[in-house]
């Protein structure tokens, strides 16, 4: 009995293809032992040696192999020689006969020939030389065997790794190429992050717990007839969020929760994309009801018919098809809800868009004010920060920060103060955290000429004089012209949150951002490539007033917007381009005489101004109101801030 339960206990041998690889090893010390057994006979020499044997008598025989190594036989009485009895004979024999006395190799076969006829002429010697060519029979047909031996063992250890993967084992492997690479999050799965982490997506964050609340309790609204969208998707720009909030949705829907990214589809293999995709559903059904989550969707939901020529594409559309199909294909009861998140929600196709599928879109835009403010009160819990930091004031100073930015801001001011060998965290550390992110890093070390000094004073002195005479401009905070990043000098501006913009604002901040150019105009007569970045700037935004906004007279009430932004074809006729391209110049000529007309009324101010800024590098609001008075137009706003649009002068 005990023999039969040992004899099942005893388990099978593995199968090692370490065999394979150690005949692999052994043929080569094969090749190279037999391959050299017959020319490693004899004592090495070097020809001129050789050549005194010659000379001298010695010489009874030679054989040249390959015509590149010589075999020297000695006659019996030079045998019997002391020179050559001091050199060791090797105690083996050559497999065709006796083993010769010396070898030896050597370069140029015709030099060589021709000394060994002249010496055996001039002594009348009675050798005639002797030409073999040797192969080695055993090596050439184990080299031959080689490759097949390697395709071999390969292709055992492949099919090997096959079977472990068929049989359960390790993920990856071919037999589960075509199976979904989505992450399960369930009740099994600690998944810390939940609602209350999510701060500033209050719109948002209610319809996707309307989600969540479906699964939880699907007859509180199936009992009222209602039909939950059978696909949601979160559309934003980057950092706003979209990808926590799924998370968030993973983490109190206490359902399944299959997490994978749209590039998680695409294989080098055709059709892997579409298996991956019903398999993916399979799963989701097994375990309804359940929540899939695609991340980054446009690397599989592009539109079709886009870029024809391209050979992959067909294979992209495929997954994408299969897509369709497996969200539009099951019930209404199976309670699989599809989330998504994409930045190009205007490149996505139509039929994934339409109702049935991504019915619901929800939009996951920039904080306002209020969001920040939520958004920071998150990310400063676990920062060891002074008593009494202004949430609402630093809120006030990133105007256009994302989620992301904000927790990055908050990370890199806890870097700053550590820096600084500060116990806590304080709110300069913050500003100078703004403008570490939105300048740069500050580069004292950059050495400036009294002149080139002199130019960028004048150059941001100008920015910063034209802002506060001008009505729409943005209100001026800091003007600087300590480097930072690529810039030679920067000014901040705290610009209005607003959601429209007139022809009047885009006018004032073309003319402020043309200041610094107008001042080197003026003051030096001459310009300089220091306003890459405004020239940038300005031709951007007079471009959007003629081509996509109709803000300007001559084109009309028109636009030229390009959702797709793929730019191959222009949307109007060649006269058309031409009046567009004469409207852009003129706005950015007329915005550019504006601020050098204000300037020269204002020239005495400038000076001061830039004076004050060579001797200071850095000046704030209260220096301008110091120099200028109060700002006209001027509404009542908080204490000088630090933020936030740059106009910055690049070096080219």
């Amino acid at each position: 009995m005990a023999e039969t339960n040992n004899t099942k206990n005893t388990k099978k041998p593995k199968f090692s293809p370490y065999w394979i690889y150690g005949l692999i090893l052994a043929i080569f010390l094969f090749i190279n032992l037999f391959g050299g057994m017959s020319s490693s006979s004899g004592v090495e020499t070097t020809p001129s040696q050789f050549f005194e044997y010659l000379e001298n008598g010695d010489v009874n025989k030679i054989i040249i192999i390959n015509r590149r190594e010589a075999r020297v036989f000695l006659t019996e009485q030079a045998s019997t020689k002391e020179v050559h009895k001091k050199t060791e004979k090797p105690d083996y024999m050559n497999f065709t006969g006796k083993a010769p006395d010396y070898k030896f190799e050597f370069g140029n076969d015709e030099l060589f020939q021709e000394k060994l006829d002249q010496i055996i002429t001039e002594k009348n010697l009675p050798i005639n030389p002797v030409y073999k060519t040797e192969t080695n029979a055993w090596g050439e047909l184990l080299l031959s065997l080689l490759p097949f031996v390697v395709i071999i063992a390969v292709w055992i250890f492949i099919m090997r790794r096959m079977s472990s993967g068929a049989g359960g084992g390790a993920g990856g492997q071919i037999f589960n190429i075509g199976k979904s690479k989505a992450k399960l999050f369930d009740q099994n799965t600690e998944v810390k992050t939940s609602f209350k982490d999510v701060a500033g997506l209050e719109g948002a964050k209610e319809e996707v717990q309307e989600i969540v609340d479906f699964l939880k309790n699907p007859e509180k609204y199936t009992s009222l007839g209602g039909k939950i969208p059978k696909g949601a998707l979160l559309v934003g720009p980057p950092g706003t969020g979209k990808t926590l909030l799924a998370k968030a949705v993973a983490g109190e829907a206490k359902v399944p929760f299959f997490s994978l990214s749209g590039s998680d589809f695409v294989e080098m293999f055709v059709g892997v994309g579409a298996s991956r995709v019903r398999d993916l559903f399979k799963q989701a059904k097994e375990k309804s009801p359940s929540i899939i989550f695609i991340d980054e969707i446009d690397a599989i939901g592009r539109a079709r018919g886009k870029n024809a020529m391209s050979g992959s594409n067909d294979e992209r559309e495929n997954t994408l098809n299969q897509l369709l199909t497996e969200m539009d294909g099951f019930g209404t009861n199976t309670n699989v809800i599809v989330l998504a998140a994409t930045n190009r929600a205007d490149i996505l196709d139509k039929a994934l868009m339409r109702a049935g599928r991504f019915d619901r879109q929800i939009h996951v835009d920039l904080p306002n004010l209020n969001e920040r403010r939520d958004i920071f009160k998150v990310h400063l819990k676990p920062l060891k920060k002074v008593e009494g930091l202004e949430v609402d004031f630093l809120a006030k100073q990133t105007p256009g920060f994302s989620g992301a930015d904000i927790a990055n801001l908050c990370n890199e001011a806890a870097l700053i103060a550590a820096r600084s060998n500060k116990k806590a965290v304080e709110k300069q550390d913050f500003l100078d955290a703004v403008d570490r992110i939105v300048g740069g890093l500050e580069k004292r070390s950059k050495i400036f000429s009294k002149e080139e000094k002199e130019l960028v004073a004048y150059h941001e002195a100008g920015h910063a004089t034209v802002s506060w005479f001008l009505k729409y401009a943005d209100p001026f905070v800091k003007v600087t012209i300590v480097p930072r990043g690529r810039s030679l000098g920067a000014a901040w501006y705290l610009p209005e949150e607003s959601h429209l913009t007139r022809t009047e604002k885009y006018a004032d901040e073309i003319c402020v951002t043309m200041g610094g150019r107008a001042a080197e105009k003026l003051m030096f007569d001459k310009i300089s490539t220091g306003a890459l970045s405004d020239l940038e700037s300005v031709t951007r935004k007079a471009k959007a007033m003629v081509t996509v906004y109709g803000l300007n007279e001559k084109v009309g009430n028109v636009t030229y917007y390009d959702p797709n932004g793929q730019g191959f074809t222009k949307p109007y006729s060649e006269k058309t381009a031409e009046l567009i391209d004469t409207e852009i110049k003129n706005i950015i000529e007329t915005q550019y005489q504006r601020a050098i007309d204000l300037l020269e009324e204002k020239k005495d101010l400038l000076i001061l101004l830039a004076e004050r800024l060579i001797e200071r590098e850095v000046i704030f609001r209260d220096d301008l109101e110091e120099l200028f008075g109060k700002r006209p137009f001027e509404k009542i706003i908080e204490k000088p801030s630090e933020k936030l649009e740059l106009n910055i002068s690049e070096e080219e």
